[in-house]
This record gives structure tokens, C-alpha cells and sequence, in this order.
């Protein structure tokens, strides 16, 4: 048992994120006072002390994770300030945080594709985000919003989001608001029937301003709940990206994890979003999952890329505080890490020589492996949602349980969270406060600042 000391320091959180990439929880103890085998005194620079703090783990340990001192989420988003102060964001992300240059590299890499592709978003655009808290069943991993109804509860869910539509539409109309792109995200969006799409997307259609639109994305997600039925009503009303998530294409571990799916359901999905005119269709696949091994990632990755998805999101399996996986095995995320590691350079490698570009990047906390997300995309093929919700430099309505507004003041490059409750029971008891919460938080305060 390691202990260790912060001088000085309210809150070490942050500093215990980083220690947690290198040690279980049950290896160390942060004390306040006593004896203490490192000691680290705060004098204004917090950088430093996670300098220090890095290289002392490191000698105790052995490992030298790729991302260096770096906790957070976005690391692009960081590039991107450094480049704008005048940086070089890659020397300073390895002099300064300890970034390996392969990571470094890789996050200047996609900032610089990001803004050549895209750029910034104009000061008044607008990205819209509904969600569906719906799943057909709850994976091994899962912490998301996600329930398994009858279609009653549906109905009951969609008539409480449908009077929200109504009141967001409203606001926007009152504002300067240009919508960029406009994603449906869960649980699983096509969890919902054909009619309850069709209605859903015809209500969205009536109530916004959708001429400008960059991209329309549903979450077709679960290959088990997609068919032509469905895709055509996307299709039908402007829907022009969608995803197909199998997350591995190995049948014992679908099972394992929870998916009730098979992989014939994959090639079936991908089938009829072919037939019915998607061209771009991204799936996600996860490095990292229970009992795979290494061959087992390669032919996942082989297959997914033959079926024809323009755009692949490589994930590394994330052990969640709120997961089934925590439950079973609280140090998961510390086991096989290289194995991680190896799956994502082989991934990287491969799409790299099918023509993919990385486009956009994140991290997790208790990500195995402490290591990244990456989207993928042919053809600059890019989500424009996806850089946005990263770079942070846009506002993002967001409908539905668990929807988390984001109101961006560009003059003071600072975001505020405007936050739907998370259960969709109480969701609907409380969609006034919701309401109201939206009218004060983001339209309103909106209004105020840009006056």
C-alpha cells in the first residue's frame, strides 16, 4: 500500500485520477496528514506536481502510459488551444505532459484534418441531440440510459419528448440559431417502432429549420432491431448517417456481454442499410471485451471493414462505475493492458491501409489500458457531431432523459450545462421543470449574454 500526500490542496482528485492509471485502488491510499511515501507540495502549478507525481509512479511501477499526465477527455480539444496560443501542439503535448509522440502526433494529426475538413463552427450554429433511453436488452459494460419497456412506456416517453420538440423548436425560431447537424443517440433510437419513428421524425421535421444541415444521424445501434421497414422512414425523412453497432463479430462473446443478437444479424443490417441507399454507415467495435483475444479483435475488424462501413469507431472497453462488469470484476480494466494496446496499433495500422483517416478523439476514465476512442472515416466521410461535442466550441440542445444542453458563449470560450434528469419516469413526471430549465439555462441566459 503506497501512500500519498498533497500540501496545500483542497480537492486531489485529479491527482488521483492519474494515480489510478497506474495503481488499483486497493495499492494506495491518499492521506491528509502522517507518514506518507510520497509527498507533493502544491506552489501554484498544478502541472508540475503531475510531472512529479508521473514519474514517481512510474519508477514504482514500471509503466509509462502513452497519454502522460493527461486525465481528461480531450485531448484534440487541448491541440487545438496550444495551436491557437502558438504552440506547436505536439512538442508541447510530449515536453510538457508527458504525451509519447505517437499519441501526440496522432492527436495533432486530427486537429489538423478536423479543421482542414470542417473548421469552426460559425458563432450562432446549433448541433441537436434527442434521446431514446430504449434498449432490447442491457450489456455486460453498459452505464448508459438505458431500459428495457413495454411499447406503453414508449408511448408515454414520446408524447413527454414530443411537447419538449414543441418548446425547443420554439426557442430556436425566437433566436439566431442555425442548425448544423442533428443526432439521434440512446439506449437505441430504433428500439422504437416504424410508426413511432416516422411520427417522431415528422414532428422534428415540422418544428426546425432543417435546410442547413451538415448531417442527420440515428443510432440504428443494435443490428436486432433494425430492418428495411425502419430505414426506409429514416431514409424518407432526411436521415443520412446511421450506425451499426455489433461491437464484436464473435458469437460466444455477443452472448457474453448481453447482446441479444447474432452476427448473421450484422450482415443482415448492413444488407438492407445498403439496399435502401445509406452511404454512410459507422460501426463501432471494441477492443478490450471479455474472453477475446487478440485474433479474435483482427477478424472482427476484417469483417466489419468488408461489409462496407464508411466510417469505424475504434473503442476500448471502459469498465463503468454503473456496469454489470464492475460488479463482476472491479479491477478489469487493469488486466491485459498490453493486449489493449497491441489490438489498437494492429487496428490503426489496418485501417490506415484500407484508406480511413482518424477524424475525431476521446478518452474514458477506467478505460483498459488508459487508452483512446478514434473515429474513422473514408472518403471525409467526418461526423460533424462527433468533432463538435469534442471541440466544445458549439452549442448542443439536447432533448430527452439524460440529455445534457451545452450553451456555448464564444466571446468567453466557456460552455454551461443545462441538464435533463437521466430516468425517463421522472422525465415525464417532471418535463415542466425540464421545460423550464431549458427556457432560464439556454434560451434565455443565451439571449442575455449575446445582446
Amino acid at each position: 500500500m503506497y501512500k500519498f500526500r498533497f500540501n496545500n490542496i483542497e480537492n486531489a482528485s485529479q491527482y488521483e485520477e492519474l494515480i489510478k492509471e497506474f495503481l488499483q485502488p486497493s495499492q494506495y491510499e491518499i492521506v491528509r496528514e502522517g507518514d506518507s511515501d510520497f509527498t507533493y507540495d502544491f506552489q501554484g502549478d498544478r502541472e508540475e506536481i503531475k510531472r512529479r507525481l508521473f514519474t514517481d509512479l512510474a519508477k514504482i511501477t514500471g509503466k509509462r502510459p502513452r497519454w502522460g499526465i493527461l486525465t481528461g477527455i480531450r485531448p484534440v480539444k487541448l491541440a487545438g488551444e496550444l495551436a491557437d496560443r502558438g504552440h506547436d501542439p505536439k512538442e508541447y503535448l510530449k515536453d510538457n505532459y508527458l504525451v509519447e509522440e505517437s499519441k501526440a502526433a496522432l492527436a495533432t494529426e486530427i486537429l489538423d484534418y478536423q479543421r482542414k475538413i470542417i473548421g469552426r463552427p460559425a458563432r450562432n450554429s446549433l448541433s441537436m441531440y434527442l434521446g431514446i433511453p430504449f434498449c432490447p436488452t442491457r450489456c455486460l459494460y453498459c452505464s448508459f440510459t438505458s431500459n428495457q419497456v413495454p411499447d406503453s412506456e414508449i408511448e408515454r416517453y414520446l408524447e413527454a419528448l414530443h411537447r419538449e420538440i414543441d418548446f425547443a423548436a420554439s426557442g430556436v425560431a425566437d433566436s439566431d440559431f442555425v442548425l448544423e447537424s442533428v443526432y439521434f443517440g440512446g439506449g437505441t433510437p430504433t428500439t422504437l417502432n416504424a410508426s413511432q419513428l416516422d411520427r417522431l421524425l415528422s414532428r422534428i421535421g415540422k418544428s426546425f429549420d432543417l435546410s442547413g444541415l451538415k448531417e442527420f444521424t440515428v443510432e440504428a445501434g443494435r443490428p436486432d432491431t433494425i430492418d428495411e421497414e425502419k430505414l426506409r422512414v429514416l431514409k424518407a425523412h432526411g436521415v443520412d448517417r446511421i450506425s451499426i453497432n455489433p461491437q464484436t463479430m464473435k458469437e460466444k462473446t455477443l452472448e457474453l456481454i448481453g447482446r441479444r443478437h447474432t452476427v448473421e444479424d450484422v450482415y443482415r443490417a448492413f444488407e438492407a442499410a445498403h439496399k435502401t441507399g445509406f452511404e454512410i454507415i459507422n460501426t463501432d467495435l471494441i477492443a478490450g471485451l471479455p474472453e477475446e483475444s487478440f485474433p479474435d479483435f483482427a477478424r472482427s475488424l476484417e469483417e466489419i471493414v468488408s461489409l462496407g462501413a464508411s466510417n469505424i469507431t475504434l473503442h476500448t472497453l471502459a469498465v463503468k462505475r454503473a456496469s454489470k462488469l464492475k460488479e463482476m470484476d472491479e479491477n478489469f480494466n487493469y488486466r491485459d493492458e498490453e493486449l489493449r494496446e497491441q489490438m489498437l496499433d494492429f487496428a490503426h495500422e489496418t485501417l490506415r491501409g484500407k484508406g480511413f483517416r482518424p477524424y475525431y478523439l476521446y478518452r474514458q476514465k477506467h478505460t483498459s489500458g488508459n487508452t483512446e476512442n478514434t473515429g474513422f472515416c473514408l472518403d471525409d466521410r467526418v461526423s460533424a457531431y462527433n468533432i463538435r461535442i469534442m471541440e466544445e466550441a458549439q452549442s448542443i440542445l439536447a432533448l430527452g432523459a439524460g440529455g445534457i444542453s451545452k450553451i456555448y458563449f464564444p466571446d468567453e470560450n466557456r460552455l454551461e450545462r443545462v441538464a435533463n434528469v437521466s430516468n425517463y419516469e421522472i422525465y415525464i413526471e417532471r418535463l415542466d421543470e425540464m421545460l423550464d430549465r431549458k427556457r432560464k439555462g439556454f434560451f434565455i441566459e443565451r439571449e442575455e449574454k449575446t445582446c
